[in-house]
Parts: structure tokens; C-alpha cells; sequence
């Protein structure tokens, strides 16, 4: 098993639920976040003072899936969070020991 944690820009969240779920993954995790990569945040102003956001809003999925499924996510993912411009986000690949349904007791792959 293997976790799938994306960090993605707000506005592509439903396009990469969409797209994750055409290729049959049935459950995610999704978490508002703040952060800032290369592109290092930008400055605004309000009422004529300019100040600088360092934390942008993002979107980190997280999605626990068997080993198969993985290539096909990460593909998934890419295509339809893509916006070609900085900060489109990440894409992390983590090994997952184990996974307990907490309602069934059912662990491994019965438990995702």
C-alpha cells in the first residue's frame, strides 16, 4: 500500500476528484492548507498599504491506495491539477505499513 498525499491549487480540487475517480479510487482525504514553494508569495494592497501574503491557499489530498493503483493516480493527478503556471503543486509518494478499519477491524487492503 502506498499513500498519495498532493498538494494542488483550490480551484482544480472537483477536476482531480473527477479524474482520481475514474480510475475507481473511492475515498480521499481533503484538507485546506497554506504554503509557498518557488514562487515565494506575492504582495497586495489593502487600502493603500501593501503587504505581503507569504502562505497561499492550497488543497492537500490525501489517498491511501494499493500499489497497483499508484501509477494511475499520480497520472491522473498530474493531468488534471496542470495549469502550466507556478505553483500547480506536488505530488508525494509514501509506503504505508498497514491500515486498520477502526468500525470492522479489517486490515490491509480490506481496510482502504
Amino acid at each position: 500500500m502506498k499513500k498519495v498525499e498532493a498538494i494542488i491549487k483550490p480551484f482544480k480540487l472537483d477536476e482531480v476528484k473527477e479524474a482520481l475517480h475514474e480510475i475507481g479510487i473511492q475515498g480521499l482525504t481533503v484538507t485546506e492548507a497554506k504554503g509557498f514553494g518557488r514562487q515565494k508569495g506575492h504582495t497586495e494592497l489593502y487600502r493603500g498599504a501593501e503587504y505581503v501574503v507569504d502562505f497561499l491557499p492550497k488543497v492537500k489530498i490525501e489517498i491511501v491506495m494499493d500499489d497497483a493503483l499508484v501509477e494511475r493516480a499520480v497520472e491522473a493527478i498530474q493531468q488534471a491539477a496542470h495549469t502550466g503556471r507556478i505553483g500547480d503543486g506536488k505530488i508525494f509518494v509514501i509506503p504505508v505499513e498497514d491500515a486498520i478499519r477502526i468500525r470492522t477491524g479489517e486490515k490491509g487492503g480490506d481496510a482502504i
